[in-house]
């Protein structure tokens, strides 16, 4: 990715981060399934110390940092400032106080290797310029013997939360072949894909296992396409170059499409995510000190979660 895109990439998300905060309650219980089965693979407990990396506007982050209680801490990162002040806000909002914040790229943290219990990336990895490289800048400031987890999008057919829209979008604008290998929601959808890169990067005992649960909240078909179209800077991009009645019309389409999730009137899609996870080994410390050393963190101005 060239200095140019990341800019792009950081001013995307800057822009989107107060969408983000404003749906933020909403988001929290929608990806609930996903916090929990992170905290339950990373064997996340009361006492630990945990890094979570692109952690937006505060989730996972909070929801770990009352697990591991007033004796554990977080420390929660992400590339955008803005996202990093929504997520003050949001523990200040909720009382939560041992959880501090940092501004930084998911390959160049600030912190000294073995410095945490856990490293946590929910929905995040699929959007690094250079995976491997950020595996093992999280594998570096990981405890020997301690764990990373890590959340991605299953297939895209089994994600109609994802789906839906661009679906009907597809019928209005056309869309360019996607590249595989691209950052991308579903960049790591083949079960292996993702798993393979972190052993690349030097975990051991790597395991994979596929998340199935409903992304579920208490908000209408109409304050769904809300969320949808504010949520997503490449949905607002492309929404932005239609006539106003065309936006009605793309609005009313997809609610008509997805009305069928919205049992009893409240959301619930079925969803599949990959959860994969790793230890780092007792001896491997010395090894990514000096893979920072001969190579460099690359840089990086991408977080995740881009629906």
């Amino acid at each position: 990715m060239s200095d140019i895109q990341a800019g792009d990439t950081l001013r995307e998300w800057t822009e989107s981060a107060r969408y983000w905060e404003k749906y933020s309650p909403f988001i929290r219980t929608m990806f609930a399934p996903v916090t929990a089965a992170l905290i339950e693979d990373a064997g996340i407990r009361e006492g630990q110390t945990v890094l979570d990396v692109a952690g937006g506007p505060g989730e996972p982050s909070l929801t770990i940092a009352e697990t591991v209680g007033p004796s554990g801490s977080v420390i929660c990162t992400d590339a955008v400032a803005e996202m990093v002040q929504a997520a003050e806000r949001a523990a200040h909002g909720r009382g939560i106080t041992n959880v501090s914040f940092r501004r930084c790229p998911a390959d160049l943290f600030p912190f000294d290797r073995d410095s945490f219990d856990v490293v946590v990336c929910r929905l995040g990895v699929m959007f690094f310029p250079d995976p491997l490289s950020a595996l093992r800048e999280m594998l570096r400031v990981t405890k020997p013997r301690g764990m990373l987890a890590l959340a991605a999008w299953h297939q895209s057919d089994l994600n109609p939360f994802c789906t839906s829209v661009s679906e009907v979008l597809s019928h209005y604008v056309e869309t360019p072949p996607v590249d595989p290998g691209a950052p991308g929601a579903f960049r790591f959808a083949e079960p292996g894909k993702l798993a393979n890169i972190l052993r690349n990067a030097g975990a051991v005992e790597v395991r994979e296992r596929i998340l199935e649960f409903h992304i579920e909240a208490p908000i209408s078909v109409h304050e769904f396409w809300e969320l949808r179209s504010a949520t997503s800077s490449t949905l607002r991009e492309k929404l932005a170059s239609f006539p106003d009645a065309q936006v009605c019309q793309v609005a009313e389409d997809v609610k008509e499409d997805v009305r069928g999730f919205f049992p009893n009137g409240q959301m619930s899609f079925p969803a599949q995510m990959i959860i994969v996870s790793g230890q780092k080994s007792q001896a491997s410390t010395a090894n990514y000190s000096a893979f920072t050393v001969a190579n460099g963190p690359s840089d990086s101005l991408v977080r995740g979660d881009e629906f």
